[in-house]
């Protein structure tokens, strides 16, 4: 996949583009790749650790873009988070059908339906207000969460790389997006 050198244009907001992507629009579609897809690959890359792969999770993310950009709400939250969001899945996806993300045992690890919840709170709550109640967790927690949810870590591999229990960083990983939720429920 070719990833034209962009610009970070803080002039170019994307929502008009993504809903004049909703309506079918190739060329707003066209546009949101030159301006994010370099971005959204080195995120991709980032988690998936291979260019084949990071390649197939952008190109997913953005048929995920053209065929669900009319779901996008700009009330709701940043388009370049959402943007993000759908690359970050792809490729955590992507990742675990290959076959890296293993529980200790050798068994893969149960998929938990707590990553979802802060994409939630990324995609549905102001951004600035997200940044202000990640800094009010431990910075340990903080690093916990970017680990895994930016970069795409398992459960599994976190307990290896800090050397606790697999159950006590799940645990962590839920008080830290409590925490998280009950902030942002008094910042909004």
């Amino acid at each position: 996949m070719d990833h034209p050198a962009t610009r970070d244009d803080a002039s170019v907001s994307l929502a008009p583009l993504i809903a004049a992507v909703a309506a079918g629009d190739g060329v707003a579609f066209g546009r949101i790749y030159e301006l994010s897809a370099s971005r959204l690959y080195g995120i991709a890359l980032r988690i998936t650790r291979q260019p084949a792969l990071a390649d197939d999770a952008v190109h997913d993310a953005f048929l995920e873009l053209w065929r669900n950009a009319g779901r996008f709400d700009e009330r709701k939250g940043d388009p370049n988070v959402w943007l993000s969001s759908l690359v970050r899945y792809r490729a955590v996806d992507i990742t675990r059908r290959r076959g890296r993300v293993v529980s200790d045992e050798g068994l893969p690890e149960p998929i938990d339906d707590e990553p979802d919840a802060l994409a939630r709170l990324e995609v549905s709550s102001d951004s600035a207000a997200l940044r202000t109640c990640l800094e009010k967790l431990d910075a340990d927690r903080r690093r916990l969460l970017s680990l895994a949810f930016i970069n795409g870590l398992s459960h599994g591999e976190l307990a290896k790389r800090m050397q606790v229990p697999i159950g006590t960083v799940k645990s962590w990983i839920r008080r830290s997006l409590q925490s998280l939720r009950v902030c942002m429920e008094s910042e909004t």
